[in-house]
């Protein structure tokens, strides 16, 4: 079959009830990141494919094209990013970004790519540069921050400026669409290991999917209360990607001794209170947030290390070391380390 690459028939087969292939999706994201694409074409896509229902390659294929065409950095040794998709409607606190830090002080190189809020009232990007984290640093900058600090920030517009062209449809729509779950499979550092909370149990599989075509360690997973990261509330379902093939299982943080604690427990607020958050976090505090941060930080240990044949193992491992990186200041002092070394190179400075 000759690959769909006119408007109209991709849109024609979409609405039949047909998938795309890899290739008709990344000539659709060709189109749409080179500005050719008008609005409403963008708009019926999104909305055609949500409605049909994502496949593993067609998100491949958009995927693929965000990062050929996405500002190069090169991060030396293995990475892992975690990250949320948002959408989740908790307003919680930035859990995957203090999971972050905690990482890094625990040994993980982090690269997270991220960007201001879209779903939450406060995002990475906004908490981290109210802590006094810079940004918006070039690439071969935001490489020496990873490599100086242990964690590094890629600002989502620096190395996909592109994308903005679906900002003002996906706005307009409304709705959850693919658009909502590219970023966290398009960091531009490519790690090698990733742990990524999604909120749409629909796409649970399809993003374990996508990591599980570019044989990268991951685990993908969801509060089964609807949280896009590991939940203290409940069990979560986890998808363990490892070696081209992604697993389902369950994850119960009872067997880490950790009590069960709702969303509530984790609201967050303006940035001001969400930077409150983190430095209480990394300060000793104790409670439901300690609970979540080090829970999603051993996810990411895991991610990066190997879940091995027994998850409820290796997460108490993971746990252990993220624990001990915060209780003997060492994720306090990989914060102050990443401020400082950002701050160096400021532009302009």
């Amino acid at each position: 079959m000759d690959a769909r690459t006119t408007w109209p028939a991709l849109l024609s087969a979409l609405l039949a009830g047909e998938h795309l292939t890899a290739d008709e999706t990344a000539w659709a994201m060709k189109e749409i990141m080179s500005g050719s694409a008008t609005p409403a074409q963008i708009a019926g896509f999104a909305v055609a494919l949500r409605a049909k229902g994502e496949t593993v390659s067609e998100v491949t294929g958009m995927a693929r094209t965000m990062l050929e065409l996405a500002a190069p950095l090169s991060v030396e040794g293995p990475v892992v990013d975690i990250v949320g998709t948002g959408g989740d409607q908790a307003h919680t606190v930035n859990v995957s970004t203090m999971a972050a830090i905690v990482a890094a002080a625990a040994g993980a190189r982090v690269v997270k790519h991220g960007n201001r809020a879209a779903s939450s009232s406060c995002g990475a990007a906004d908490v981290l540069e109210h802590l006094g984290v810079v940004l918006d640093l070039a690439p071969a900058d935001t490489a020496r921050v990873a490599a100086e600090a242990g964690i590094a920030f890629c600002f989502a517009p620096v190395y996909h400026p592109a994308f903005r062209f679906t900002g003002p449809p996906r706005k307009e729509l409304g709705v959850p669409t693919v658009f909502n779950f590219l970023g966290p499979l398009t960091n531009p550092a490519r790690p090698a290991a990733q742990a990524i909370g999604v909120y749409d149990a629909r796409m649970l599989p399809v993003v374990a999917g996508v990591f599980a075509e570019r044989g990268v360690s991951a685990l993908v997973f969801r509060g089964d209360d609807g949280l896009d990261e590991l939940t203290i509330a409940t069990t979560s379902t986890v998808w363990i990607v490892r070696d081209g093939v992604a697993t389902q299982t369950v994850f119960d943080p009872a067997v880490l001794g950790i009590p069960r604690a709702g969303a509530d427990a984790l609201r967050g607020g303006d940035v001001a209170f969400n930077a409150q958050a983190v430095h209480d976090l990394l300060g000793g505090r104790t409670g439901p947030v300690r609970d979540a941060v080090l829970l999603n930080a051993a996810a990411a240990l895991v991610a990066l290390d190997g879940a091995g044949d027994d998850l409820d193992a290796a997460m108490a491992a993971a746990h252990t070391r993220a624990a001990e990186a915060v209780d003997s200041g060492a994720a306090a002092a990989a914060l102050a380390r990443w401020i400082e070394v950002s701050g160096s190179l400021r532009p302009g400075r």
